[in-house]
């Protein structure tokens, strides 16, 4: 699992300074807890970055006009949720030696806490000591969770635009990632009258995206070993904005209410051999244990966004800000028709 923290940034290379992730599994029965509270921020930013730049004008395309968009979008992980207090992840049978550790959004500069485990094996008293990992926040790009995207808007009868985001797989050493989406624009400025005259434009959205990641373990030796495990990472994530727009000539102002959410799963597989030591000897037993786990994580919030768009003829370039839970920001360039 050399790079399992690749998986929360989208196939971003980290060079993390952290210990590897799989010593957690020494936790045995807590190791779900601890490494659910660990990687928590990395579920919920890629929720809301995926959310976000669906849309830089409230006004639909003409029937059969499209653009194409290219986007990064960032979410910015709040201080409060670079570290974790172990006392509120109800641990069962593991102790430590301090209450406060780095999730993996935290500073690889803050100390992690030690984890003592003790259980019994075919009826023998064992041990197991290690240390928490690091987090990875110095390694983000802009220190905020990314998702960059590829979109294509077309216009339909009735005022009606389709929109479609792919992000095509991409394989980066053992990870394979990618990205697709869908979302229905409706322009509604003609139901407040008059207003259907002046550049103001306005709309309902609605959109969902899915990021799918396969990231191949392969063979790891010491305390956790295994062969050939891997780790599947899926977030589903869903959007409905109320929108508006003001729109000159070059220049077009842009913003929205509305309420993101999302769901996302990570399931650790295959067979994993754990070395505990026997207590009072330097004895070595070994565990085995198979799927260890699969931790779900939700997010959502209520958000605001502002922005603005330069137009030169067909070609835009945009940028936006949303105030939410994890507050995101968005650019990219399009090129738009008709």
């Amino acid at each position: 699992m050399k790079r399992l923290t690749l998986i929360l940034l989208l196939t971003f290379s980290i060079n993390s300074t952290s210990q590897e992730l799989e010593t957690i599994l020494l936790a045995g029965e807590d190791a779900q807890k601890l490494m659910s509270a660990y990687l928590a921020p990395g579920p919920k930013g890629l929720i809301y970055s995926m959310n976000n730049g669906w849309y830089h004008t409230a006004k639909v395309h003409k029937k059969l006009g499209f653009d194409i968009t290219i986007g990064l979008n960032a979410s910015f992980i709040p201080e409060s949720d670079e570290t974790f207090n172990i006392q509120n992840v109800g641990l069962s049978s593991a102790t430590f030696n301090q209450n406060t550790t780095p999730t993996f959004a935290g500073s690889e500069n803050i100390t992690p806490a030690t984890i003592t485990y003790q259980t019994t094996i075919n009826g023998l008293p064992v041990t197991a000591n290690f240390q928490m990992p690091t987090g990875v926040k110095e390694d983000f790009p802009i220190r905020s969770i990314p998702a960059p995207v590829i979109q294509t808007g077309l216009g339909l009868p009735y005022k009606f635009e389709v929109m479609v985001r792919f992000l095509p797989t991409i394989n980066i050493d053992d990870t394979k990632a990618g990205l697709y989406g869908f979302g229905l624009k409706k322009e509604i400025t003609d139901w407040f009258g008059i207003v259907d005259k002046t550049p103001l434009h306005v709309s309902l959205l609605a959109a969902y995206t899915n990021m799918n990641v396969t990231h191949e373990i392969g063979n790891v030796t010491g305390d956790v070993a295994t062969q050939n495990a891997s780790a599947e990472y899926n977030v589903n994530a869903y959007t409905f904005q109320a929108i508006a727009s003001f729109n000159l000539p070059i220049i077009n102002f842009f913003g929205g209410v509305g309420y993101n959410t999302g769901n996302s799963s990570l399931a650790l597989l295959g067979d994993y051999s754990l070395n505990y030591q026997v207590d009072s000897s330097s004895a070595i037993i070994q565990e085995t244990v198979s799927d260890p786990f699969s931790i779900d994580n939700n997010a959502g919030s209520f958000n605001a966004t502002v922005g603005a768009r330069l137009s030169l003829g067909f070609f835009k370039i945009f940028g936006s800000y949303t105030a939410q839970e994890y507050s995101s920001v968005n650019a990219g360039i399009a090129f738009s028709f008709r």
